[in-house]
């Protein structure tokens, strides 16, 4: 795959994950947190199982125990992450979550430095901050006093890092991104599922006043755009990649704009151009500098 298609898909998932931030909290009106992530997870892993088995099918080469391993450790990953997110959003605002879930920007490259020795490229270091001072500026520039709900999204923003890294290795690893999509899509929805039936209290009235949240977080946002976050990240480094998903806010904004009448302050739209200019700079100067290596005369 093109290193641009790969880019556009990024691009097209954090579109969709930003309009589904306002699905996310309006669900927990009418259910609980547990409850709304097992519907959207179970639901989304089911829209693409067929395409997993097809996926599946045309590969030659079994999974390996490691494969299953690290599958299952992601999925755990990936069940937290949304799980802290989710519950983080019941004590704190729209924009402290927002600005803190982007945290994972400066978590990944970190964590591919300390944990895997690996250092990304040197752009890296100069675009993560410069997309996380974006992302304050988008969300007016202001953090109110932190508290649990900071706390939760903070530790959310490290699992999403985690998971960022582990579903760029397992789609390289594996060449199935549908299929580990779909498997952590159920893993995490049975996971739900049974921590809504120990704590909240499911009902079909409550799934069914949901269902517009359920339907777009399901389809839109787990099913297609999580797997298209699966088939990019074969093709960008997972560093470069948390810098083009930090644009869900931008999206975000979008949808606050188009769907509940808000309105960017003027520090937002500055925040809006450093991000794309981050994205811009991540994307462009690696490949400049490939170009003029490749155009020297040996």
């Amino acid at each position: 795959m093109p290193r641009s298609i790969a880019l556009f898909c990024l691009l097209l998932t954090t579109a969709i994950w930003g309009f589904a931030f306002i699905a996310q909290k309006t669900a927990m009106d009418v259910m609980g947190p547990l409850t709304f992530m097992a519907s959207r997870y179970l639901l989304g892993g089911l829209v693409i199982l067929p395409l997993a088995l097809r996926e599946n099918g045309l590969r030659t080469a079994p999974l390996t125990g490691r494969d299953w391993s690290l599958i299952g450790v992601m999925s755990v990953v990936f069940f937290i992450a949304s799980l802290l997110q989710q519950l983080g959003l019941i004590f704190t605002t729209v924009t402290n979550s927002g600005f803190l879930t982007g945290l994972y920007v400066l978590f990944v490259p970190l964590i591919l430095l300390v944990f895997f020795r690996t250092a990304p490229h040197r752009i890296v270091w100069f675009a993560a901050p410069f997309a996380l001072f974006g992302l304050f500026l988008l969300n007016g520039a202001t953090l109110s006093a932190i508290n649990r709900g900071d706390a939760l999204v903070i530790a959310s923003a490290v699992f999403w890092a985690l998971h960022v890294l582990l579903i760029g290795l397992l789609a390289t690893r594996t060449r199935r991104p549908v299929l580990i999509s779909a498997i952590s899509f159920l893993i995490a929805g049975g996971l739900s599922a049974v921590g809504a039936l120990a704590f909240e209290a499911p009902s079909l009235e409550a799934i069914s006043s949901g269902w517009v949240e359920i339907l777009y977080a399901g389809v839109m946002s787990t099913a297609i755009a999580y797997t298209l976050q699966a088939v990019g990240q074969q093709h960008v480094p997972p560093a470069n990649a948390a810098i083009i998903l930090s644009a869900e806010s931008l999206f975000a904004a979008l949808g606050g704009a188009l769907l509940l009448g808000e309105r960017l302050p003027p520090e937002g739209y500055a925040g809006a151009a450093l991000i794309f200019a981050a994205i811009v700079l991540v994307e462009a100067i690696p490949q400049l500098r490939r170009r003029s290596t490749e155009a020297l005369p040996e």
